[in-house]
């Protein structure tokens, strides 16, 4: 059976996405941690979490996932946001669950975000790729969306394509592509690792810091399913790569002394 077909069917067997469903936070998701910390605004049009000290906080959509393109604006945590990030993602459950990831690690006033995304399949992952940004990322609201069909999972910003991640099975390399995920953000505290390694630390005199949610879009339309990258996206693709890539885990030796993994040949 070709990936195509496998989609529609897999789509009709679990339900994939909803034809359109658009962003009352009330009705699409459940705020799952921080003791008041998330909240919800302006009858489900807006949603913000915050980290104090003592806790960060969490959501999670009320309904899984199977391909499709879901979009949400995110507004970052502004001025000195060292040592925390804002993880917005997808995840499947279980010991070898699938996850597409989007990570915001913040960094002192002035300086730019660090935009982390990774890619998990049955369970494995370690395939980062890290950018920084053309813009700030904390004045204004920006749309952060994951395309995922059965042949490719692309991130992107503004409409801007960042990352591309192929189905390379052919090759032996696992594609998320069978088990439904929910979607997840929160706002934590990771100042042991997340701004340069962990050398700075969380300024607490700043909290509380919140991030803010809003547009929500998840659209699970066939068009979705057979999406491929045109020729302009490519050309957006290369320049994202080229101009504001920052790490990338198919180049790092040091990290893969004995050879880079399969799709990075294809990549």
């Amino acid at each position: 059976m070709g990936s195509d077909s496998f989609g529609m069917m897999m789509c009709i067997f679990v339900g994939c996405l909803a034809a359109v469903s658009a962003g009352n936070f009330n009705e699409e998701f459940d705020i799952t941690w921080g003791d008041g910390r998330g909240k919800i605004f302006n009858n489900g049009q807006l949603l913000t979490l915050t980290l104090d000290r003592y806790s960060g906080s969490g959501f999670q959509s009320k309904k899984q996932y199977l391909f499709g393109k879901i979009d949400m604006q995110l507004k970052l945590v502004p001025r000195n946001s060292a040592g925390t990030v804002t993880a917005y993602y997808l995840r499947s459950q279980g010991p070898t669950w699938d996850e597409i990831d989007f990570e915001f690690l913040g960094n002192l006033s002035g300086l730019p975000y660090t935009v982390h995304t990774n890619v998990y399949s049955q369970g494995k992952g370690d395939r980062e790729q890290q950018f920084h940004l053309w813009f700030d990322p904390t004045v204004n609201f920006h749309t952060y969306s994951v395309l995922w069909n059965p042949q490719r999972i692309v991130f992107s910003v503004d409409g801007i394509p960042i990352r591309e991640f192929k189905n390379l099975e052919a090759i032996g390399v696992p594609f998320p592509k069978n088990q439904p995920m929910r979607i997840y953000s929160s706002l934590w505290n990771a100042d042991d690792w997340a701004t340069r390694g962990g050398l700075i630390k969380t300024d607490w005199s700043q909290a509380p810091f919140t991030a803010s949610y809003r547009n929500f879009k998840a659209d699970g339309s066939r068009s979705w399913l057979l999406q491929q990258m045109d020729s302009t996206n490519q050309r957006r693709l290369y320049w994202v790569q080229k101009n504001h890539m920052i790490y990338n885990y198919c180049t790092d030796t040091k990290r893969f002394p004995q050879g880079f993994p399969k799709e990075c040949a294809v990549h």
